[in-house]
């Protein structure tokens, strides 16, 4: 079991929109010790207020949620308070969200999903100023790394189509590629529409095809688009 730095025992935040998950989240942490959790929040207005009031250690952070999202959520509280460690928590893998998560301040991110010994483990690391990263997300980091930025497929592409073309190969629709990028789907839609003309091809299915030839998307994905 981890011991909570000094003597006081470890602060953390959750924010998530759902109920039951925070009510499960909280179970997890105050069992095993050492831990309190000094607050709850169902979205990002309300993350921003509580974390600037409650002075947490970490706070637990989803990032899709109904008004202020978590990113946002994440940007203000690292503005105001640089030292506090913003720990997120979502079922979001995608590139976009990751790097967004990134730049806005975040220590670290895993998936839900992830057992409760690793999340524990995550907890404890973001506390001690570590960053943390979940096998998947880590592996998208790394492959962000190790690529230059212009050195894939589709030079004639923007970075953020790229990201689009990415995520609708790997079977997103236009709403679920909207929600992940944070942007609106008429966004979206003009962004497909500038990425099919590049490609010169006629609609989202050769566009896939194209970009599923050229490594994007996650090959595990059924189907070329939902």
């Amino acid at each position: 079991m981890e011991e909570s730095p000094g003597e006081r025992p470890l602060r953390v935040l959750l924010v998530d929109d759902h109920p039951l998950l925070r009510h499960g989240l909280r179970a997890l942490l105050e069992h095993v010790g050492g831990i309190e959790v000094v607050g709850e929040a169902g979205d990002g207005e309300e993350a921003v207020r509580l974390g600037l009031d409650l002075a947490p250690d970490v706070v637990l952070m989803d990032l899709v949620m109904p008004g202020t999202s978590g990113i946002e959520a994440t940007r203000r509280l690292i503005d105001r308070q640089p030292d506090l460690g913003v720990l997120v928590l979502t079922m979001s893998e995608d590139d976009a969200s990751v790097f967004a998560a990134l730049r806005a301040g975040a220590r670290g991110y895993v998936l839900k999903g992830t057992d409760g010994t690793s999340l524990l483990a995550a907890v404890w690391s973001v506390a001690r100023g570590e960053a943390v990263y979940g096998p998947a997300v880590a592996r998208r980091i790394r492959r962000f790394l190790t690529s230059g930025p212009d050195s894939g497929p589709f030079p004639e592409l923007t970075a953020r189509e790229r990201e689009i073309l990415d995520l609708l190969a790997s079977g997103r629709s236009n709403p679920e590629i909207a929600r992940g990028l944070f942007i609106s789907q008429k966004t979206v839609k003009n962004h497909l529409t500038s990425i099919f003309a590049k490609l010169q091809v006629a609609d989202r299915a050769q566009a896939v095809v194209r970009a599923r030839r050229a490594g994007f998307g996650d090959p595990g994905t059924p189907g070329l688009s939902r």
